[in-house]
């Protein structure tokens, strides 16, 4: 008997491949995540930069911004589940190297057509990183309480990504051309290699039934036409134009048929059973309805900062900071909050403190309130990060092991979609609290009232070439309407956030630690003999 349960525990070792204990792990996936969530958001400063260089079209210009996010949400799916099918392991490896070659066709494209080729394959390469990343994890921490902390540390890194891409790009953009925002991908995937491979462990699912090629196809095809479409009702595009409705439309009937292929099949690409669990549903449910109502008031926020305070975009940065400390802290704490509350109670406390907090934001106005700002900030980072930390957990948690893939990357297509759908959605309600206070401004004429309605940095515009007692007329009244949309706009979110909170009632009410069997990683001499006795 003990002989068998050796074997098997070093049949254990040698199939998890992995060259370091899960902590170690945890530090290689976090390195891996932080470079695609820095990736996400580097580019934003950049783009002034690029349009000089480049000089691509509106178009043109679109699409480079886009494409990332677009292709990366498309194809987390497609690669969670291949993961499942062919080792985590190995997908998260191809992407580290295809990252790496993107990183590199990006920093030296010569047109914009080349720019948003590299930015695509980006996109690819994160949609393989990102999933492996959570089933990795969640194949390294087999215990729920130690998976909490990781999970906790895995969502601190990405909310320090987040913040740090606009840094790291104004810095490199003050002392280099705006290739290098790209290029210091290179070195840092150089190193994950070789480290990834002999460090992280090779993990699969059951392997039963074939690799639903058409579904993964089906699904990826979907998803890319129902984010193209939310993105451009977003981006202001009329909701009646064929470029917005045909992909949402014929996006949705994709996903339809997805959906029926997976039930009928006997080895499904996406296990819809999961669905029925009420904790994975509700926690999948939270993270849209989260990002749904808070990711549309970040863009709303900066340009707050920026047109209505009158701060730079490195000040504007800077104010943000707050936030992302939050939610760092959430992340760090949640281990512990998840324990001693429960998902149920932790996921509802952090929607109503996120409420909250916007409620407090309303209070801003034309004159700048530091202290009233990091205070609202801080309690939205904190409740925010506290609400996708338990939320994340308990639809990892429930999701079974050998379907971690997959259900990491329906957790990162719902933040994707959540965060789509609140740009489009809170975007709408922003200017339709805006624009009608601009209609009857005396003394400007009509056209230019007209062009004034479309957004705060055109009223700006229209303004200044007005100038004279009209123009004054024009930039007080738009940044009063501004001032009244941005509170408007909290209010609803704050209403979305109230539902999150009631929805999270369906999660459990404690934090149930399954006995799980810790997986034992080998130590990297471990690794070498066994490799080279095969």
């Amino acid at each position: 008997m003990s002989g068998t349960t050796t074997a098997a525990a070093a049949l254990r070792r040698r199939a998890a491949g992995a060259g370091a204990n899960r902590w170690v792990v945890l530090v290689v996936l976090c390195v891996s995540l932080l470079l695609v969530a820095v990736d996400a958001t580097v580019l934003h400063v950049a783009v002034p930069a690029v349009t000089e260089d480049l000089r691509p079209g509106a178009i043109e210009l679109l699409w480079i911004v886009d494409i990332y996010p677009l292709v990366c949400a498309s194809l987390l799916i497609l690669f969670g589940t291949l993961g499942d099918r062919v080792g985590r392991r190995r997908v998260l490896l191809l992407g580290y190297g295809l990252f790496g070659i993107a990183s590199g066709l990006a920093a030296l494209a010569h047109d914009p057509q080349v720019l948003i080729l590299a930015r695509a394959l980006l996109g690819v390469g994160g949609a393989m990183i990102m999933p492996a990343t959570l089933s990795i994890l969640r194949q390294v921490f087999p215990d729920r309480r130690e998976r909490a902390l990781a999970i906790g540390i895995w969502s601190a890194v990405a909310a320090v990504g987040a913040a740090v891409g606009p840094l790291l790009g104004g810095f490199l953009l003050e002392h280099f051309w705006w290739g290098s925002v790209f290029l210091v991908n290179i070195p840092l995937m150089l190193v994950s290699l070789p480290v990834g491979r002999l460090l992280l462990p090779e993990s699969k699912g059951d392997g039963k039934g074939p690799w639903d090629v058409i579904g993964a196809l089906l699904a990826a095809a979907g998803l890319f036409g129902v984010v193209l479409g939310v993105k451009r009702l977003g981006g202001g595009e009329p909701v009646d134009s064929v470029f917005t409705v045909a992909p949402l439309v014929i996006g949705a009937a994709l996903l339809v048929l997805f959906v029926r292929r997976q039930r009928r099949r006997a080895y499904p690409l996406v296990d819809l059973k999961m669905f029925a669990r009420p904790a994975f549903s509700t926690s999948v449910g939270c993270i849209v309805l989260a990002m749904l109502a808070l990711v549309g008031l970040e863009l709303i926020a900066a340009q707050y900062l920026q047109l209505v305070l009158g701060l730079s975009p490195l000040e504007t940065g800077l104010r943000l900071l707050p936030l992302t400390f939050a939610a760092m802290a959430a992340g760090l704490a949640g281990a512990r909050m998840l324990r001693r509350f429960g998902p149920r109670s932790m996921v509802c406390f952090g929607f109503c403190l996120t409420a909250g907090a916007v409620v407090l934001l309303t209070a801003m106005g034309r004159a700048d309130n530091c202290a009233l700002m990091v205070s609202g900030f801080v309690l939205l980072g904190f409740g925010l990060e506290t609400t996708l930390f338990g939320a994340y957990e308990s639809m990892l948690s429930e999701a079974p092991q050998e379907q971690a893939g997959g259900a990491a990357a329906i957790g990162e297509t719902s933040y994707q979609l959540g965060a789509g759908i609140g740009i489009a959605l809170l975007g709408s309600v922003m200017n339709a609290a805006y624009a009608p206070a601009l209609e009857t401004v005396p003394g400007v004429p009509a056209p230019a009232s007209a062009a004034a309605s479309h957004s705060l940095g055109e009223a700006y515009e229209v303004a200044a070439q007005l100038g004279g007692p009209a123009g004054v007329a024009l930039r007080h009244a738009a940044r009063d309407s501004f001032v009244h949309g941005l509170h408007v706009t909290l209010l609803v979110s704050a209403g979305l956030l109230l539902l999150g909170a009631v929805m999270a009632l369906r999660l459990p009410r404690v934090m149930q630690c399954e006995a799980a069997e810790a997986v034992e990683l080998p130590k990297p001499r471990e690794v070498a003999e066994s490799r080279v006795s095969a």
